[in-house]
Order: C-alpha cells, then structure tokens, then sequence
C-alpha cells in the first residue's frame, strides 16, 4: 500500500490537466471545483454544466482507505483487514445528439494483505452510431494499448463488449472501447507498465473528445434530440443496475454526489418503442451488439 499516496499525486494532476483540455475545447463552460471530505478520505469533484458543446460532465478524483468491511469481502473475494483506493472517473454529455456521450475510469486498489490491482477504461456511447468515427475512436484505443502490451487491445476491447452490456435489453452501451480490472502487477504486467498505462488512457482522454467535440456544428432536429433522450435512459438504466463501480463506491460509503454525477442533464423513456425500419434509430439499434470490429468491418 506504500504505493498509493504517489499515485494519487499523479491522478490528481492528471485530473486538472483533463479539466484544462476540455475547457479549451468547449470554449465556454469552465470545471467548478469542489473539494470533499469524509471518515474514509476525500476527493476533488470538478462539474461543467451548460458549456458551448458540454451539457453537463464531470472529472473526480477520490483517494480513500479504511477497513475492509465483509460486504467488500463478498464484492472482491479477497481477505485484508485494511484498503486504500484511488482513481479517476469522467463522464461527458453533449447538448448536440451528434456528439456522443464519453466515459473514462482509472483507478488503483491496494489492501493491506500485499495485493494490489489497477483497473479502468474508457468507452464512447453514441446516440447515432457514426461507423467511420467509432472506427477512429477505436484506433485511437489500439494505439495506445499497442503501445504497452500487444495483448491489451484485444483482451480489453472485448471485456468492454461484456461489461458495457445491458441483459435486460439485450443492447450493449454503445460502441464500447477498452475496459480492464483486476490486473495485478506481475511478470507479464509490471506494475510501472500498468501505470503507464492508466495514466497514458486518462492523458488521450479529453484529446480524443475534443475531436468528437467538432460534431457540435452538425445541425439537428427535434426527432434527433428525442432519441437522444431516450438513450440517455439506457444510459442511467446501466448506471444504476449493472455498473460496479456506481454499486461499490456507495457500498463503501464514498460520496454520493460525485458517484451520481455521471448522470445526463436529462433522459426519457417511453414505453414499448420501436423504431421505423430503416430510420437512422434502427440502424444505431442494429449496431449495439457484441463482437463487432469497428476497425476493419465498418460499412
């Protein structure tokens, strides 16, 4: 656990340079800063809301440690008396439906019993699937990942695939990305390998939305905005059912607010929908599945 304050230290720079390159590439809204504090640590919440392009987001940072309590226990399968845990977790929304929504998570988790992992990810869910820009998204991801271990993009695109998924709708997320847990330092990933790594996601991060950010001039329609709305829901119906992190960090009496921040301004369902076939609804709806190789089978 001796690791993890220099950790932290890095993630928190980390946070304000991911705040500093979207600011400039929304050019209007500005990240608040709020710091917060509990029994088992604190963290910084930084909230933009009614930006130029972002409608509402966030970048946290956290760093806390306490007792690993039996309902931990049960979460992780692991035995330790003491935890420490740190990351960083963002998510953004656009006003415009053609800029997709974006998610990033780094974290590192260490126990007091020696063992230790990193996990993380970043994904992007697009309320209209563009395939040639879910194609560059991914790209971008395989770099990166190439980049550490030729292992990385391969495993962790599909680990995304699952984990990015809603059973009760049968749909994945979106377009997905890269996601990974419980990855231990070893051998065959050394922990400064691991690190690199996660601070290498989470420097690409606001990068690679800038350029998604452009879409912001796309002209849109009153359909479009009502569709976005209603995928925001699957977005909260994900958020609230399946997503660890959102289930772990109230069970760990973290803090709320930040945790719920990764919720959209606003979301809308409606009962029993069903697209138009052929419109541009079916066909996002047509490409929310698993397995697809966005990089080289996109039409």
């Amino acid at each position: 656990m001796e690791k993890i304050k220099e950790i932290a230290a890095t993630f928190s720079e980390l946070q304000g340079q991911i705040c500093r390159v979207l600011e400039a590439a929304d050019g209007k809204g500005s990240f608040g800063k709020t710091a917060w504090k509990k029994d088992i640590g604190g963290g910084v919440t930084r909230v933009i809301e009614n930006g130029r392009i972002i409608e509402k987001g966030a970048v946290n940072f956290s760093f806390v440690q306490g007792d690993f309590s039996e309902k931990m226990e049960s979460i992780l399968g692991e035995k330790a008396g003491k935890y420490a845990a740190t990351g960083i977790s963002s998510i953004l929304h656009a006003e415009n439906p053609w800029v997709p929504t974006i998610h990033m998570n780094v974290r590192y988790f260490a126990l007091d019993n020696g063992v230790s992992w990193f996990g993380g990810g970043i994904d992007l869910t697009p309320s209209i699937i563009v395939p040639k820009e879910a194609q560059r998204f991914h790209q971008h991801l395989k770099e990166i990942c190439d980049s550490f271990h030729p292992d990385f993009y391969p495993d962790f695109k599909k680990w995304a695939d699952d984990y990015y998924y809603l059973p009760h709708r049968d749909e994945t997320r979106g377009v997905g990305g890269i996601f990974f847990d419980r990855l231990k330092p070893d051998d065959k990933y050394p922990f400064d390998v691991l690190l690199g790594f996660v601070a290498a996601q989470a420097a690409a991060y606001p990068e690679i939305y800038a350029e998604l950010m452009k879409n912001h001039e796309k002209q849109y329609s009153e359909r479009e905005k009502e569709w976005q709305n209603l995928r925001r829901g699957r977005y909260v119906e994900f958020n609230l059912l399946n997503d660890r992190g959102t289930k772990f960090g109230l069970e760990s009496n973290g803090n709320t607010e930040s945790i719920l921040v990764s919720m959209p301004a606003n979301a809308s369902w409606k009962y029993n929908y069903e697209p138009e076939i052929g419109s541009f609804e079916a066909n996002t709806l047509n490409r929310l599945k698993k397995g697809i190789n966005w990089i080289d089978n996109i039409d």
